[in-house]
């Protein structure tokens, strides 16, 4: 498979058809000036050492010479090799709500999607970083221990949806425990060290009903944990969406007493929760800036070794077209728009 280290520099190659074309056109003009001053017949005449070809062959050479330079600067790079090398990274749980009033759309497409997207965001920045996910409600559990494999989390990360825990609620301390279970702490088989090479994520609205966030954020901060809290919702609340089973919306969820049930952004509690746990706060509202604030105390923390691992890595190829490229635009020079009358090819041909 062939890939480009900057394929970026490839729209260069926009330019190149368009001197083509700018050329092309150029020369139809010229043909359609001379068309008008002499009959095609009288062109051999008029100019001997004229040639129909060799102008056409010099630019598609220029073309040509050039295109492959943009293509050399693009850096193909096809076959792998195999590299051995040491692999260090951090430990992190990620934890996501799947209680109802995830399924609220003050935030488009809802809270849920949009926190699944803020997860593949945090992957995509990982490098050699392991990571678990623990998806709860009014009680938790773990979706998929930790591991390295990006690939697999998404998998995971894609089946995850509000109908999966069917005691609703929103238990953040509940989840914040079970995080640290998939991070080694208070499992017998495994060796717990305090360190500050493990962080925990909380991807939620803060509509905490069911225990102590705060003190298990607090208990996860002593065990050198970091606690971050990323917040899904608008503080002005919003309906909760009612699906039948063609998965259309039909209604909205009500109380016992028939008023459309209202869902909030608790900011204060994942403030708090992030503050315990030595962590930071996000709002969902200004991800894509903020974001940046967890994956730097991410990209910050201790980095532990794993063993060896190996490592696909591509070979650059890019001195094939540059050679090509110079030789084209080489071949250009050498070769005249004039016909050589000592040597006429185009007699000879």
């Amino acid at each position: 498979m062939i890939r480009f280290e900057h394929i970026e520099y490839l729209w260069l190659l926009v330019a190149v058809v368009l001197l083509g074309v700018l050329w092309g056109y150029g020369e139809w003009r010229r043909r359609r000036r001379l068309e008008q001053w002499a009959d095609k017949a009288m062109f051999g005449r008029l100019i001997p050492d004229r040639s129909g070809w060799r102008p056409v062959v010099k630019m598609t050479l220029i073309l040509l010479g050039m295109a492959l330079l943009v293509v050399a600067l693009a850096n193909p790079q096809f076959g792998t090799r195999m590299e051995k090398g040491k692999r260090a990274g951090s430990d992190v749980a990620i934890c996501l709500d799947l209680s109802n009033s995830m399924m609220a759309e003050d935030i488009q497409p809802s809270r849920l999607e949009r926190s699944k997207r803020v997860v593949s965001n945090l992957l995509s920045t990982f490098a050699g970083d392991r990571v678990s996910l623990v998806a709860f409600a009014g009680t938790s559990f773990i979706q998929m221990p930790l591991t390295g494999d990006y690939g697999a989390t998404k998998l995971f990360l894609d089946e995850m949806d509000c109908s999966m825990i069917s005691e609703q609620g929103t238990a953040i301390g509940d989840a914040i425990d079970k995080a640290m279970q998939t991070l080694g702490y208070g499992d017998e088989e495994r060796e717990w060290e305090k360190g500050k090479n493990r962080a925990i994520i909380v991807i939620s609205d803060g509509e905490n009903h069911e225990d102590d966030a705060v003190g298990a954020a607090r208990n996860a901060a002593k065990e050198g944990v970091r606690v971050c809290t990323v917040g899904m919702g608008l503080p002005e609340g919003s309906p909760i969406p009612e699906f039948d089973a063609r998965g259309h919306r039909n209604n909205y969820k009500r109380d016992r007493e028939g008023n459309v049930i209202m869902t909030h952004l608790n900011e204060q509690m994942l403030r708090d929760v992030a503050s315990a746990g030595n962590g930071v706060y996000v709002r969902a509202g200004n991800v894509n800036s903020g974001l940046s604030d967890i994956t730097n105390l991410i990209a910050g923390l201790d980095k532990e070794e794993y063993g060896e691992a190996q490592f696909a890595a591509y070979e650059s190829r890019y001195m094939y077209p540059l050679v090509a490229g110079l030789l084209c635009l080489l071949a250009e020079v050498l070769l005249f728009e004039r016909r050589n009358r000592k040597f006429d090819l185009e007699k000879l041909i």
